[in-house]
């Protein structure tokens, strides 16, 4: 095939012929650019830190460089799983195409920073690439948008059992959420109680909480399905089984049979709301720099300190806490501590003694508000020490990380869906200059880069999640999912509220609100620049 020729379904045998070499020259690049970084980092076979931070730029270029291969790997496989129609083939033209040229000209790892290879090793695209990267011309993607118009839509490669799952989370954010959403969004109001309880009643809280402690044992998956599908309708509804799926994991990796006894059923009912309160002021991300502590006098727990950016604070009824137990200064004298308080109500939203907190007013992201909270001499049972043992809350921690992070990048794929169906739905009815905005090509371009990078995104997130319910160690896919789901939720956004033009900025509409709702994804559960530093530093290992 010419470079430069169009591709469509006719050419479908010659199109996935194109993908397997451009895919294994890929695979090559990534192999030359780790050796190049490597060569300048690694000493003795370990990794110097120092060495690394002064080619942070490189190092991150690479772990963009390694999420790029691996989301064309997993659009290839989605490729040949099943049998495509129009609208999945344009996707795989234009994917591969738009992919393949960023490799050879600059990943956006940010609006200003971009990743042209790494430590010299650059892209040099061979015929069939080529070929990929013509094709993924104004005309196909206007072809995708057409058929979007149309009500097509493309297949997610799941299961009937995990499709029917997201059939019946669609209908509940459809008649639930949505209709709410904007409402509660703008009064900044917690979600109501009674949408709470009816996702309890759908077994949202005890998904993948085994059958033996109350949950359904779902897989990982479903959560991801379930997660994109709340999110889709609001992010806030969408993440209300994050502090619980947080809580759940770190009791069952690491807690004594009487704690999953005692906890896990009440977690899986709802009948107890968690939250996770890791955070403090001035850490960040570092946490091995937390100065909360806890002082054990007889049979109690006694914390002080101040957290921040504690989501859901006030309303819940158990914190995962996490505080320095041991006289080591870093994270081995870190533990958790299962710490129970009574839920708030708005006159007095902390009524337990020996803390107190305040509202973190946000932009997006609410519906369960955020808070900094302060503790002093604030007690906790001895029983209630995660595990029984000191000094193991990092590693406890490090343990839900991969859970975290895909089901952060099955929300940020709701937030991003949404922002597409948003901006969808407005050029198709917006007139301008005679026509709708949808026939332009710089509006129909952006939709097409839409439905191309959700489906990427869907894809190597459901990667990480078979990873994770195989029981294989999958940070490295999980974080990659994360960065790049974060990434497209962000430019879903933004490109909504610009097809949208004066009135994607008026708060009235749907697309402000997903824009700020998508700006907190790149942030929190490890900020992007944190997440390609993981990433990298495991391709080096």
């Amino acid at each position: 095939m010419a470079d430069g020729q169009d591709l469509s379904t006719s050419f479908l045998p010659d199109l996935l012929s194109l993908t397997a070499p451009a895919l294994g020259e890929a695979q090559a690049f990534l192999s030359l650019a780790k050796a190049a970084l490597a060569a300048r980092v690694v000493v003795a076979g370990r990794i110097d830190s120092a060495s690394l931070e002064a080619d942070q730029t490189e190092a991150h270029g690479l772990a963009w460089i390694a999420t790029y291969v691996q989301a064309l790997t997993e659009l290839d496989a989605w490729a040949r799983a099943q049998t495509l129609g129009e609208a999945e083939a344009l996707v795989i033209q234009i994917g591969f195409g738009e992919y393949l040229a960023q490799l050879q000209g600059g990943i956006p790892m940010s609006q200003g920073e971009f990743a042209r290879g790494c430590c010299g090793v650059t892209y040099a695209p061979g015929p069939q690439a080529r070929a990929l990267i013509a094709a993924a011309n104004d005309a196909a993607k206007a072809r995708l948008v057409a058929l979007l118009c149309d009500g097509a839509v493309i297949a997610s490669g799941l299961d009937e059992d995990l499709e029917m799952i997201r059939a019946q989370f669609r209908r509940f954010a459809e008649e639930e959420v949505i209709p709410q959403a904007q409402g509660w969004h703008l009064r900044d109001d917690l979600i109501p109680m009674e949408i709470i309880q009816k996702l309890a009643d759908m077994g949202v809280f005890g998904l993948t909480i085994p059958e033996e402690h109350g949950g359904f044992g779902l897989s990982k998956a479903a959560m991801v399905v379930v997660s994109e599908e709340l999110s889709r309708g609001y992010i806030g509804v969408g993440s209300l089984g994050t502090r619980t799926e947080i809580a759940a994991e770190l009791i069952l990796c690491g807690g004594t049979p009487e704690q999953k006894a005692q906890w896990l059923p009440k977690l899986a009912s709802a009948e107890i709301l968690p939250t996770a309160v890791f955070t403090e002021p001035n850490t960040g991300s570092d946490l091995g720099a937390l100065r909360t502590r806890a002082v054990l006098t007889g049979d109690t727990w006694h914390v002080t300190g101040n957290k921040t950016w504690i989501t859901h604070a006030a309303r819940a009824h158990v914190m995962m806490l996490m505080t320095r137990t041991g006289t080591e200064a870093d994270w081995r004298g870190l533990s958790l501590l299962i710490a129970e308080k009574t839920p708030g109500s708005d006159a007095d939203p902390f009524p337990t003694p020996g803390m107190k907190g305040s509202e973190i007013k946000v932009l997006g992201y609410r519906g369960m508000k955020e808070y900094e909270l302060s503790f002093d001499n604030f007690a906790v049972p001895a029983a209630n020490l995660l595990g029984g043992v000191t000094g193991q809350g990092f590693k406890q921690l490090m343990q839900t990380f991969e859970s975290a992070r895909i089901q952060t990048a099955a929300r940020a794929i709701g937030v991003a869906q949404a922002a597409l169906d948003c901006a969808l739905r407005y050029a198709m009815d917006r007139v301008q200059f005679g026509k709708p905005l949808v026939d332009f090509p710089r509006v129909s371009g952006k939709l097409a880069m839409m439905a191309v990078e959700i489906a990427i995104s869907r894809q190597i997130t459901y990667h990480a999640a078979r990873a994770k319910d195989e029981g294989r160690r999958c940070d490295l896919e999980a974080g990659m999912a994360k960065l790049l789901a974060a990434r497209v939720a962000w430019a879903a956004a933004d490109n909504g509220v610009q097809i949208h033009g004066g009135n994607g900025f008026a708060c009235e509409y749907l697309a402000s609100r997903l824009l700020v709702d998508a700006r907190i994804l790149s942030i929190f559960e490890g900020a992007a620049e944190i997440q390609a530093n993981v990433i990298a530093r495991r391709l080096l290992e």
